[in-house]
């Protein structure tokens, strides 16, 4: 991944808050059932980018958060994030075999146990949000947070975007691919920086700005996906490269070229930026953050 002597730094602590408040609030193997505490900690504790957690981070430092107010929004995120990781490695999805520099889920363990780790990291993920007092927030924010993060993972979300994923059709258009994306991993992408930012004090112009960033650095993260996916080796990222074109899955790299869909990112990216200059308080590591969707190199 791309170096940053500004943005390092910062995300390397939220990397460690984060990883600390989860196998805090993960339940211990010790403690019935331990097969499935295992594979929860197992695939949520792997080492990650926290990417998403960054942007929650982020968007709330932005709105005048603490960092201690935003590791239960940052860690929800994460718990959800790693859910769907778990059930789209799933053989009846896409059916892989490696995620974060190890076996997926269900390799490690079995079927079953992944699909119930997955759905106890998504519960756990809203029970912290509703009860965790850590979260500074009143009832009303909180039921706010809440129906933001269940939209992300429903029908115009996760779920949907995956449906949309395993659909085979050949009528794919740049806007259908756009729309499928913006439900598979741009949902989560912007619900992220709008739990930071809710986390914190923003009014709803901050909102509006904040999710036109969002919704164009999750696109912008999901054609280098596709770029990464088909044009880096296994070993470099981590997880199952060429997996989408072994499945004859139309990308924005076999829609556009390599070439292409880099600057496809590049305007998203400046879009992105754009959407910044409006607000008034230092946008800085949000920038940064939008940086590394595009630079990025795993």
């Amino acid at each position: 991944m791309p170096g940053s002597d500004f943005l390092d730094p910062v995300w390397a602590a939220w990397r460690e808050r984060v990883v600390d408040y989860l196998d805090r609030m993960l339940p211990v193997t010790a403690d019935q059932p331990g097969l499935l505490h295992s594979a929860m900690r197992y695939s949520t504790l792997a080492v990650g980018k926290r990417f998403r957690a960054a942007l929650v981070y982020a968007a709330g430092r932005h709105t005048g958060a603490a960092d201690s107010a935003l590791d239960v929004p940052a860690c929800a995120v994460e718990l959800v994030h790693t859910f769907s990781l778990i059930h789209d490695d799933l053989p009846a999805m896409d059916d892989d075999d490696l995620r974060r520099g190890q076996p997926t889920c269900h390799k490690a363990f079995d079927e079953a146990t992944a699909i119930l780790a997955g759905d106890a990291l998504q519960a756990l993920a809203f029970e912290l949000l509703t009860s965790d007092s850590a979260l500074a927030v009143d009832a009303e924010r909180r039921l706010e947070m809440c129906q933001i993060l269940a939209s992300a993972v429903g029908t115009r979300g996760l779920a949907g975007g995956q449906a949309l994923d395993l659909t085979k059709s050949s009528d794919i258009t740049m806007e259908s691919l756009a729309n499928m994306h913006a439900l598979k991993t741009g949902s989560l992408i912007r619900a992220s920086v709008a739990l930071g930012a809710l986390t914190g004090s923003a009014d709803e112009t901050t909102l509006g700005h904040l999710d036109k960033f969002a919704d164009a650095i999750g696109l912008a993260y999901q054609v280098i996906d596709d770029v990464l996916d088909g044009t880096v080796s296994t070993d470099v990222l981590g997880k199952d490269s060429g997996s989408d074109r072994n499945a004859d899955k139309s990308t924005y790299l076999t829609e556009l070229g390599e070439q292409n869909a880099r600057e496809f990112a590049q305007n998203l990216h400046e879009r992105a930026i754009s959407s910044l200059d409006s607000l008034s308080t230092n946008t800085s590591l949000l920038r940064e953050l939008a940086g590394f969707t595009i630079y990025r190199t795993h």
